[in-house]
């Protein structure tokens, strides 16, 4: 995977891996192979559990409300992980990879989520990773949108919020509508 200018793709994947941890390094492979990755080692059960690790260390990010603390905790990962840069071009075309050659895949993602978040954080802001706003829902998104106003993870979640909103005025509307009487409250 080639990261973009903004760290997009890499939030995206870690936001997918952590909404919906993969149960096998397996699934892993498979997973990381569908956003665009190269593997370019065998995928292991230890990918799996530093791949857990990191997707753990991530959500700490992601739930940190204060941005001096958000950059410190992806300062931390982007010190645990990444190497300097390198120029290669394996993959078919020039690009950087902020880490060691041949690394097992847990590496990896380890690097490419942190660079990817400290990107995207820096390039969009640092409050565009987030929590779905409905309640009940846990899923994290990236907020790429142009207006860096997105609040839910879906349009399925906004609609659900939408008519909860529209469902809870119209009860609070009715209630007083009946509570007032046929007059609207006036003396008949």
């Amino acid at each position: 995977m080639h990261l973009n200018p903004y760290g997009e793709d890499a939030v995206n994947l870690a936001a997918d891996l952590a909404n919906r941890r993969p149960a096998t390094h397996e699934e892993l492979a498979e997973r990381c192979r569908a956003a665009g990755m190269v593997l370019e080692t065998p995928v292991t059960p230890q990918d799996l559990e530093r791949v857990h690790a990191v997707l753990d260390a991530w959500e700490k990010v992601v739930d940190t409300p204060g941005e001096h603390e958000r950059a410190e905790l992806v300062n931390r990962m982007l010190a645990e992980s990444a190497a300097y840069p390198r120029m290669t071009d394996h993959a078919g075309g020039w690009h950087l990879h902020y880490r060691d050659g041949r690394q097992p895949l847990g590496a990896v993602l380890f690097s490419l989520i942190s660079v990817g978040t400290a990107l995207h954080l820096v390039g969009r802001g640092v409050h565009r990773l987030r929590r779905c706003a409905v309640t009940e829902c846990t899923m994290i998104f990236a907020d790429t949108s142009r207006t860096g106003r997105q609040r839910y993870c879906s349009q399925r979640c906004a609609n659900r919020d939408a008519v909860r909103r529209h469902r809870a005025g119209h009860r609070a509307g009715h209630r007083t509508d009946h509570r007032d009487g046929p007059g609207g409250g006036r003396p008949g």
